[in-house]
């Protein structure tokens, strides 16, 4: 361990998902790959730690069941999903509403035109039934000319069934647009693309704006508005989830299973270029090529140069209760923006192997930077977003990451490149997107780009050369 002899085909640098990922692609192609991670523990940002029984993400991505990278990246083994109730429980104007289902239109359609057809229905209703608004035919969410949208303002959010049908509409023809057409419209902030999207203004500020901020990590919405289609596609196409058990699960699952001794935790590699990495415990080891999967910031302090992309800051905040607030397994958005939360729920209702039998977990989210006073305007926030007494709630952990997720400013790129040059590759969330299909993604390319250089036989040979990352 302390010669330069060759040590491995491939070191990895960082044992989170990304890196993990494409280890595995790897050691199936027959290469021998050494996973060095400085932390005691496998999964960098997906940590879950464990307090009095209680099982605490430190930062807690909201998945989605649609996204493919989960039931098809090596090693995961279709990890087990716990479901948010369907739609969102949107908070506004002090009062909690349900959107229900929004994800499917049909229900709510059919629920419009029974409605509208039957002699009582009121007269509002049979009016706009028989003016087939022009909505209808246009685009979902994204930049194609829409009808303008109506209604007054921040009034009361998605009242009644036609604008939950307009709603379910619109996501319905998003989760059929090819991501191909998607990534074909104009580009520019997710913020600025809302108020053409051809719905009414109380169901774009109070569903839509909320929803994308707690699905990109952006209050601002400077999110490429293309990113903020995918985004959006991605939560028509499936519903919201978390792992059973905590996230730290998905990165736990990659590492268990790679060949005993491939990761080693508490390594701390102080430089590193394209034949060895010097390590403090271990001296200088060998490689044939060497991947960095660690953070966007630890990565450019290993390859001065790189560009490192500015980040939304995250906080993580987990309190236990007397009893569960009454909102079940929903996802409490705050359509008022009127506090630090922007998204809660009661994780011990959505999953409850993270909670002792008997005990409840509320855990809630706070994007940007936190106020001084976090717990007491958390705990402020929550007695509204809740309408229940929040006083005698317990902050059981609270985690703050600067650079918790990768902005997405337009212009993105979401295929940026892995290779610095032939031996030496950078992979994670922010070569990518900003979540973990993205990190899981860019940890296959990365593979990909690998065995391509190292001519492995098989089906990587004669792939197209792969761009230098900047």
């Amino acid at each position: 361990m302390r010669s330069t002899a060759h040590h491995a085909d491939v070191i990895i640098i960082g044992a989170g998902i990304a890196g993990l990922s494409a280890a595995h692609l790897l050691v199936r192609a027959g290469l021998g790959v050494s996973v060095l991670e400085a932390e005691p523990r496998v999964g960098g940002r997906l940590t879950t730690d464990e307090t009095d029984g209680f099982r605490l993400d430190r930062l807690g991505p909201l998945l989605c069941t649609s996204w493919p990278e989960l039931t098809g990246t090596p090693g995961l083994d279709a990890p087990e999903l716990r479901e948010f109730a369907p739609g969102v429980l949107v908070h506004s104007e002090g009062r909690r509403q349900l959107t229900g289902d929004i994800r499917s239109a049909r229900g709510a359609l059919k629920a419009v035109r029974t409605r509208s057809s039957s002699p009582r229905a009121p007269r509002a209703l049979r009016t706009a039934r028989a003016s087939r608004a022009p909505w209808a035919a246009q685009s979902a969410y994204g930049h194609e000319h829409g009808a303008p949208a109506r209604g007054g303002g921040r009034g009361a959010v998605v009242t009644g069934a036609i604008d939950r049908a307009r709603l379910g509409a619109a996501l319905s023809r998003l989760a059929a647009t090819p991501q191909a057409r998607l990534l074909t419209r104009p580009e520019r902030t997710a913020g600025g693309a809302l108020p053409g999207v051809g719905l009414p203004a109380r169901t774009v500020d109070g569903v839509l704006r909320p929803l994308l901020t707690a699905l990109l990590s952006d209050p601002a919405l400077t999110t490429s508005s293309r990113r903020a289609d995918l985004a959006l596609r991605d939560y028509a196409r499936g519903g919201l989830c978390v792992p059973a058990g905590g996230s730290s699960v998905l990165p736990e699952l990659l590492a268990a299973a790679l060949p005993p001794g491939t990761v080693r935790t508490g390594v701390h590699v102080t430089a590193a270029d394209i034949t060895s990495v010097r390590t403090k415990e271990h001296g200088e080891l060998g490689c044939r090529s060497l991947l960095l999967a660690t953070g966007a910031g630890a990565a450019a302090e290993l390859l001065p140069g790189l560009r490192v992309p500015s980040f939304h800051p995250v906080t993580v905040l987990h309190h236990t209760a007397p009893a569960p607030p009454p909102t079940g397994r929903s996802l409490v958005l705050d359509g008022d923006r009127s506090g630090p939360v922007a998204y809660t729920a009661v994780m011990s209702e959505v999953d409850p192997s993270r909670a002792p039998e008997g005990r409840t977990l509320i855990t809630s989210t706070v994007l940007g930077t936190p106020p001084p006073d976090l717990d007491r305007s958390v705990r402020t926030h929550l007695a509204a977003l809740y309408g229940v007494p929040t006083d005698g709630w317990e902050l059981l952990a609270a985690h703050h990451d600067p650079e918790a997720v990768p902005a997405m400013e337009a212009p993105h790129d979401p295929r940026r490149p892995v290779r610095v040059l032939a031996g030496l590759y950078v992979c994670g969330d922010h070569r990518d997107t900003s979540t973990v299909q993205g990190a899981l993604h860019s940890g296959r390319r990365a593979a990909e780009a690998i065995l391509t250089d190292l001519a492995v036989p098989g089906t990587h040979e004669g792939s197209p050369r792969l761009p230098d990352a900047a």
